[in-house]
C-alpha cells in the first residue's frame, strides 16, 4: 500500500479477525453487562474556556519510543491532577505501541472520560471498545468509506459511545457532515498519509464548521498560546499528546496548558 494510513489500516483488519477468533463477539455484547459507570466524553469538552484531552502515546511511526518506562497510572494520573477534560488512550499496537489493556489501566485510574484512539474500520471494534471502557471512540474519516462510517458511527451511538469523527480537508468535512452529522468534529492538522503536520489546517476547516457544532484540534499542539488563538476563534478542545508525553514533567507541563494553577490564585 502507498502511504502510512493505508498500511496502518491494512494492519488493523488482520488484528481485528486474529481477535475475534479469539474473543466472538457474543461474548463481548455479553461483556457489556458489566460496563462500569457513564462518563460523558463529549459533554467533558463544552465547559467554558478551551478544553484539552491528554493523551496516552508510547510511540509513533514519525517519531518511534515515546516516554519509555513511565506507567499508563502515572501518565493519566497526572493528566487528571492537571486539569484535563478527558484523556485519549492510543491502542494500535503495531505502529503506536499501544494495547486495549492501556485503556484498561487507564479506566482503572481515573475518573476522566476516555477516547479509545485508534483505527476503528470494523463493527467489532466497536463493541470491543465498550467493552473495555471507553467513553468515546474515533473514527477517522480518510480511513474508511462513507457506508463504513455511517454504519460504525451508528453502532457507536446505539452502544452509548461518543464519537470524535477525524477529518483533514474540504472533502472529509464534507463526508463527516452529510453522512452522520458528526456531533463533535476533530480537525486533524497531520496529514497521515506522510504525517506533516499544519496548525493552520484548523483556521482553515473551522469556517465550514456549521455553529453547534464541538470542535477539537488535534496535533502540532504544544504551546499555551496556541490554545488562546484557538478559543478565539471558536475551538472547543485540543487533543495534545507526544508534546506533554516528552516533556520533564507530564503534569506541568498539562497545567501550562489547562492553565490549572491560574484557577488556584
Amino acid at each position: 500500500m502507498s502511504n502510512v494510513l493505508d498500511r496502518i489500516v491494512d494492519a488493523t483488519r488482520r488484528d481485528v479477525e486474529q481477535r475475534r477468533s479469539e474473543v466472538p463477539l457474543a461474548e463481548l455484547e455479553r461483556s457489556l453487562l458489566r460496563r462500569g459507570e457513564d462518563r460523558p466524553f463529549a459533554e467533558a469538552l463544552v465547559h467554558p474556556g478551551i478544553s484539552v484531552i491528554a493523551e496516552h502515546k508510547r510511540r509513533s511511526p514519525s517519531a518511534g519510543a515515546i516516554r519509555e518506562g513511565a506507567t499508563v497510572e502515572e501518565v493519566v494520573s497526572a493528566y487528571e491532577r492537571a486539569g484535563a477534560a478527558a484523556l485519549s488512550v492510543l491502542t494500535e499496537v503495531h505502529h503506536f505501541g499501544g494495547s486495549l489493556d492501556d485503556l484498561r489501566a487507564a479506566k482503572a485510574a481515573v475518573g476522566l472520560p476516555i477516547l479509545r484512539k485508534d483505527f476503528v474500520v470494523d463493527p467489532y471494534q466497536v463493541y470491543e471498545s465498550a467493552a473495555v471502557g471507553a467513553d468515546a471512540i474515533l473514527l477517522i474519516v480518510a480511513a474508511l468509506e462513507p457506508k463504513e462510517l455511517s454504519r460504525l458511527y451508528k453502532e457507536a451511538l446505539e452502544l452509548d459511545l461518543d464519537v470524535l469523527v477525524e477529518v483533514h480537508d474540504e472533502r472529509e468535512l464534507s463526508v463527516a457532515l452529510e453522512r452522520v452529522d458528526a456531533d463533535v468534529i476533530g480537525i486533524n492538522n497531520r496529514d497521515l498519509t506522510d504525517f506533516t503536520v499544519d496548525v493552520q489546517r484548523t483556521f482553515e476547516l473551522l469556517a465550514d464548521i456549521p455553529a453547534g457544532k464541538t470542535v477539537v484540534s488535534e496535533s502540532g499542539i504544544v504551546h499555551r498560546d496556541q490554545l488562546d488563538e484557538l478559543e478565539r476563534v471558536g475551538v472547543d478542545a485540543v487533543l495534545v499528546g507526544e508534546a506533554l508525553m516528552r516533556s520533564e514533567d507530564i503534569e506541568a507541563a498539562c497545567r501550562a496548558l489547562t492553565r490549572r494553577d491560574d484557577d488556584l490564585v
